[in-house]
Formats: structure tokens, C-alpha cells, sequence
């Protein structure tokens, strides 16, 4: 049955409906909920994650004045908003279980959904509200605007171009422009500012979130003539974070499944696994959310629980999807299902990336990883290698090249261990890179601003073997570096001339 069939038998959900559905709905008086975060960037990931942490404070009774804004930036966030509009902010969050077992339950934390192109100044009234005391952040890892070659503020997006130029009659138009406008109003006005707190899969994302954003506010004092930056360096807080549920893209099949199997017809649904975690610096200007009551680890220190995560999971999660996608795979769960990939991916994260991390308080490292590829092998999730392997040049950078400089810089590049299977990773990259798997079929590479470039380059091969690793943006020195390019050279040869498998079985059994 589709998704708009199975609709017709259903119960659509809002707040008139609530009683009426058989799955768990908040139990709480959404009317006396007021808002207290603003968050940018409602993707399925916050609605999966923050949102859900705030629904569980407000069913246990806590701190209901920390309520949701939704702000969407884009136009095309405009089609959200009209669903979440017809459904009074609500959505249902399905967790999906490996037994093909499912939990659904309707989220309510957030109470108002704004799109800033139709009213730039509703969403500034919001965020200059005093009640308002966090604005929270997931505009993925590319929405921070970083030069990767030089870490520094790169003002070239187009949004963040003209917000940096208007003049202050002028409405901002990117998710930078509205919160140093909005952080601006606030001080004129003799308020406090809010926290900026960051959601991002980035290491250090609140520590990037304050540089970025203040870089782009000094540029935005030239223009004016204001020290709007100093006061953003002195009184705003940027707590880092690190954030984890595997959230794939909801499908119409999924749409279909809660009308059919729990009668709720939601037109925006989320689907994610069951396994949640959010380690929280706690560093914030005026109070926050008693988040540690809803199992969020609020910590002095987030820097050993981020490294472990980008390097072990984010990491493993692009070697599953070069390798994967190339052997014919087309599901995460497909590939962590085959022994062969199951062994290379945890050879790298026991030889290759655990050497490189800090003592995890609180965590054990082997049962961290085994939990890892029982998560990855999770066939109901269905995550696809292609959503895995987009904004490659976003990921790799910040995941997977720090492991190989730290291994090299000692000495562990030999054996095993060392950069053998971070190269292959590499190479494998550019290998899916050239737009073409081993059976001759199309690969869509999502890379936003640079796929034509990186095609380019990975397409360069045999001629010019190291082209895809000249940008040192991307790979800073590694091609000055002959223990890493010959190991990536060996791999990318061997990709070629005998395919993704083989190249992994040439590393499992050290040739």
C-alpha cells in the first residue's frame, strides 16, 4: 500500500487528535510549555535527538520553559514548515529495533516552527526574546563556513557574502546573519546575551561555532564601525558537544508503515535507531535545561567522548561506504553484515584509531566498538552508502586525516595497524570519487561545491596517481609524505585492477 493509501485509513496527527492514537503522545499540557531555545536547522537529526531529550524533561515534569522554536533559513525548509504547521509542531519518532520491532511515540517539545525567508523578522523577534536564553545549531559540518586549509573564516558562500555586506535595514538571509543580528538587538536592547550551542558531528563544534561566528561578526564591525565582536568574545558562551544516533532519511515506505501498522498518518515522521547519546560541556550564560535528568551527559570536558566518536564510528561509517558501495553494497546493514568488512573495520578502529585517543571516562572501548558494528548491522535502520558517502570533503578532513597524521608523526604506519586501512579508505574515496562502481554503473556524488573537482581529480588516474590528494585543503602534507602515498598508491592500483574485496583482503591479510 503507499503511503498516501495507507493516509486514508489513518488518524492524522495534531493536537485535536492526540487522544485519539494508540501510540505513547506527550503527557504533558503542551499549552503552558514557553519557549526557550531556538533552534537552526531542523533536520531529522535534532528532531531524533535534542528535541526528543526535551520531550522526556517535560513528560518527568522538569523545566517547561525550555520549549522548541524551530527555525528553518532556507527555501527549502518551507515544505517542513507546512507539514509541521498542519500538525501543530507535533511528529512521531519511530525507533527502530533490529528485530523488526518498532517504537513510535509523537514528540511535542517544540511549539512553533518558523521559516525566515517568509518573516526574517518573526524569527529575529524570537531570538531577541529574554525568555529565549539558547540558540542551538545543526547546519551540518559545511554550514561553519571553515577554510579547511587554513581553519580560518571563509566569508565566499553566497548567504554569508551578502549578510556580511547589508546594511542593518536589510533582512540577514544565512543562519550566521541572524544570530549576530539577533545577538546585536539584544545588547542594544541591555539584554543578556544566549548561549550558542552547537549540535554539529564536528570535533570542537562549539569551539569552531565561536570562532566562525565571531570572525564573521568582526567583519561585520568593519562594515559598520561596531565592536560587536568583543562583546560576543567576552560574554557569549559556545559549550562543545558530542552528538550520536544514526537518523537515515525518512521514506515515503516509512511514511506508509506508521499509517498501516500504528494508524498515524504524520507527513514528516522520523525513523532512527534506538541507541542515543549527547555528551554536553556545561558552559552556559543564563541556566539550561536540567538535561543531565534526561540521560544527556553533561561533562567539564567533551574532547575525549568527541574523538572517539568521529574516529571510531564517523570514521568507520566512510570506510563502509567507499568499500561497501564499490564491492555492490547499497546498505550500511548489508555491508556490516559480511565478515571480511566486519574484520577491516574493526582492525582499523582497534590498530589505526584507538592509538590516537584520549582516556574515555566512564566508557569502555571495546564494548564501545562491538556496540558500533551491532549498530551498523541493524538491518531495519537501512541506512544507504550513498547518504553515508556524501560531503566526503567535509568528512574525511576532520575524521579520518587527523588519525593518519597523528599514526605517522609515531611512527605506528607499518604492520597492521599503523595507515594501511586509513589509506585504503583514502583511496577508496577516490576511487568512488570517479562517478563509476566496478560494474560500470553511475555514481551520484553528493559533495556540495566540490564534486565536479573531485571527480576531476580521482579521474586523473593512472596518469597522474596522486592528483586526488593535491589539495591540501583537504589532506594538508600527506602527499609530501612517501610512508602514505605509497600505501595509498598500492591500494588504489590494487582498486582498480582487482576491486574493492580484494583490496580489503590484501590489507586483512598484510600483503
Amino acid at each position: 500500500m503507499s503511503a498516501d493509501a495507507a493516509a486514508q485509513h489513518a488518524t492524522a496527527l495534531n493536537r485535536a487528535t492526540l487522544p485519539d492514537l494508540a501510540i505513547p503522545v506527550p503527557g504533558y499540557d503542551r499549552d503552558l510549555l514557553r519557549v526557550g531555545i531556538v533552534h537552526i536547522g531542523v533536520g531529522g537529526f535534532h528532531r531524533a535527538h535534542q528535541a526528543m531529550y526535551l520531550d522526556r524533561l517535560f513528560a518527568a515534569g522538569h523545566d517547561r520553559d525550555w520549549a522548541l522554536c524551530g527555525v528553518g533559513v532556507l527555501d527549502a525548509d518551507r515544505a517542513m514548515g507546512e507539514v509541521l504547521h498542519r500538525q501543530d509542531e507535533l511528529y512521531t519518532l519511530v525507533e527502530k529495533h533490529a528485530d523488526g520491532s518498532r517504537e513510535p511515540r509523537v514528540i511535542g517539545s517544540m511549539v512553533e516552527y518558523l521559516v525566515a525567508p517568509d518573516d526574517p523578522e518573526a524569527v529575529l523577534a524570537r531570538m531577541t526574546d529574554p525568555d529565549v536564553r539558547i540558540v542551538s545549531l545543526t547546519v551540518t559540518e559545511g554550514g561553519y563556513h571553515v577554510n579547511t586549509a587554513t581553519g580560518e573564516f571563509d566569508p565566499s558562500e553566497a548567504s554569508v557574502a551578502h549578510d556580511l555586506a547589508r546594511p542593518l535595514d536589510a533582512e540577514p538571509t544565512s543562519a550566521f546573519g541572524y544570530l549576530v543580528e539577533a545577538l546585536r538587538r539584544r545588547r542594544a536592547e541591555g539584554n543578556r546575551p544566549f548561549t550558542v550551542m552547537s549540535c554539529d558531528n564536528i570535533a570542537g563544534n562549539g569551539d569552531v561555532a565561536h570562532r566562525m561566528i565571531t570572525a564573521f561578526a568582526r567583519r561585520r564591525d568593519e562594515t559598520l564601525g561596531t565592536d560587536l565582536a568583543d562583546w560576543i568574545e567576552r560574554e557569549v558562551p559556545f559549550p562543545n558537544s558530542m552528538v550520536d544516533r544514526i537518523t537515515p532519511r525518512t521514506t515515503d515506505d516509512d511514511r506508509a508503515e506508521l499509517a498501516q501498522r500504528f494508524g498515524v498518518d504524520d507527513g514528516w515522521p522520523v525513523v532512527c535507531e534506538p541507541f542515543c547519546q549527547w555528551v554536553l560541556e556545561d558552559r552556559f550564560v543564563s541556566g539550561r535545561p536540567a538535561f543531565d535528568e534526561a540521560g544527556v551527559q553533561v561533562v567539564a570536558d567533551v574532547e575525549p567522548y568527541e574523538l572517539m566518536k568521529l574516529r571510531l564510528l564517523n570514521a568507520s561509517h566512510q570506510a563502509l561506504a567507499y568499500l561497501g558501495y564499490l564491492a555492490g553494497f547499497r546498505y550500511a546493514h548489508e555491508v556490516a553484515s559480511d565478515d571480511e568488512f566486519v574484520r577491516f573495520v574493526r582492525g582499523y578502529m582497534d590498530d589505526e584509531a584507538t592509538p590516537t585517543l584520549l582516556p574515555v571516562p566512564g566508557v569502555d572501548l571495546d564494548e564501545y566498538k562491538s556496540t558500533l558494528v551491532e549498530r551498523f548491522a541493524n538491518p531495519e535502520i537501512r541506512d544507504t552508502l550513498a547518504r553515508l558517502a556524501a560531503e566526503s570533503s567535509d568528512r574525511i578532513p576532520p575524521w579520518l586525516v587527523p588519525v593518519i597524521r597523528e599514526n605517522l608523526e609515531n611512527g605506528r604506519e607499518g604492520g597492521h595497524g599503523g595507515i594501511e586501512r586509513s589509506a585504503l579508505i583514502v583511496a577508496a574515496w577516490a576511487r568512488y570519487a570517479e562517478g563509476v562502481d566496478e560494474a560500470g554503473d553511475p555514481i551520484e556524488v553528493v559533495d556540495t561545491g566540490r564534486a565536479e573537482e573531485r571527480t576531476a581529480a580521482a579521474r586523473r588516474y593512472p596518469d597522474e596517481p596522486l592528483a586526488f590528494l593535491e589539495d591540501r585543503s583537504l589532506f594538508g602534507d600527506l602527499i609530501d609524505d612517501d610512508r602514505f602515498t605509497q600505501a595509498y598508491r598500492r591500494h588504489l592500483d590494487r582498486l582498480h585492477a582487482e576491486g574493492a574485496r580484494a583490496a580489503l583482503r590484501a590489507v586483512l591479510d598484510g600483503a
